[in-house]
């Protein structure tokens, strides 16, 4: 779509918010001058859609009364962001519909769109790859999204009946301070009436919500977001690890996928900075994290690419020292000379 039509529908859209637009105003809005503005009110009229012109002192151009804009009249970009943004949503495990539904909105969209637009689009779609692999969709009652949000938004209470991830269902109501969107999975994080604390709640696992009478107020400063991704690094896995790690937590956060450990600074140890053989001074972090299986863990620390030492469990420093045998006999391993064999390692 051309840059001049892609303005008559801005035009369209101007109009469509009601009143009367002068030319001048319209001019300044679109960044044309006024002998171009009745131009696209030409073009407008010629596609049968009714402007009227207002004389006078305050006069300009309004639609006829009863008028509404026909749905989805995109330009390239906005039609490119809207498939895109349902493809990429979907693909990310944030669509709260099912993939037949977000697939059905797409192809709705795709219906309306001029011919030659769509063919385009239609192209990029069969085309594109994603490097990322599609994330596995936990997906929650879009009834129970919309209650949610809006109810974070006014701050009014909610009343959920939520399962909890042993089965176990409760009713409780949640002062709602924010709705987040982590890894696949919607939570909702907030005051809980059953525990008197701070707690984040899955989406998927909310059966029902329903708005109570009330009001409250958000702590000030609260983070939504950063709450969500502390409570999920304290969710209970059969091993807990906790490691002292030298570096600041700006760097330690930022090598660590977000969700994974809690990060807290460490007082200063004259005592063990000398030992370390760094000095008086430097810094070091506590790191804790939780894991279902431990062998992975090591990777991790070896992306860390910190100085770290071990605090619990014992068993770590066994895999620990595994993953660097690895690393050493393949560090040492020469090629073959017959290509397609295996390295040897000398």
């Amino acid at each position: 779509m051309n840059r001049p039509t892609a303005r008559v529908l801005a035009l369209l859209e101007i109009l469509q918010a009601g009143g009367t637009r002068t030319v001048a105003d319209l001019a300044a809005r679109l960044g044309v001058d006024e002998r171009t503005v009745r131009r696209y009110v030409g073009h407008l009229i010629d596609l049968d859609v009714p402007v009227r012109s207002v004389r006078g002192r305050y006069g300009g151009y309004r639609l006829a009364p009863g008028y509404r804009m026909p749905p989805l009249m995109l330009t390239d970009e906005e039609a490119l962001a809207v498939l895109l943004g349902l493809v990429a949503g979907r693909r990310a495990g944030l669509v709260t519909t099912s993939v037949a539904a977000a697939e059905s909105a797409a192809a709705k969209v795709r219906r309306v769109l001029p011919e030659a637009l769509g063919r385009r689009l239609d192209a990029l779609l069969a085309t594109a790859d994603f490097t990322a692999p599609a994330r596995p969709m936990a997906i929650p009652e879009t009834s129970v999204l919309l209650v949610l949000a809006e109810a974070a938004r006014d701050r009014r209470p909610v009343a959920i009946g939520y399962t909890a991830w042993k089965g176990r269902r409760s009713e409780r109501t949640v002062h709602p301070y924010g709705v987040v969107a982590h890894s696949g999975r919607w939570y909702v994080t907030g005051a809980d009436s059953a525990s008197g604390e701070v707690r984040t709640f899955r989406l998927d696992r909310i059966e029902t919500a329903s708005v109570l009478p009330g009001s409250f107020d958000v702590p000030e400063g609260f983070d939504p977001a950063a709450r969500v991704l502390s409570g999920l690094a304290g969710v209970p896995y059969p091993h807990e690890v906790s490691l002292r790690v030298r570096g600041t937590v700006e760097q330690v956060r930022h090598r660590l996928p977000p969700g994974l450990a809690t990060v807290r600074e460490l007082p200063a140890d004259p005592v063990r900075d000398t030992a370390s053989g760094e000095g008086e001074g430097s810094a070091w972090v506590r790191v804790e994290l939780r894991a279902e299986r431990l062998e992975w863990v090591p990777s991790v620390l070896a992306w860390l690419d910190l100085p770290f030492v071990i605090e619990r469990p014992e068993a770590l420093r066994d895999h620990v020292r595994a993953l660097a045998g690895r690393l050493a006999t393949c560090a040492e391993a020469v090629a073959d000379a017959t290509e397609g064999a295996e390295p040897r390692a000398e």
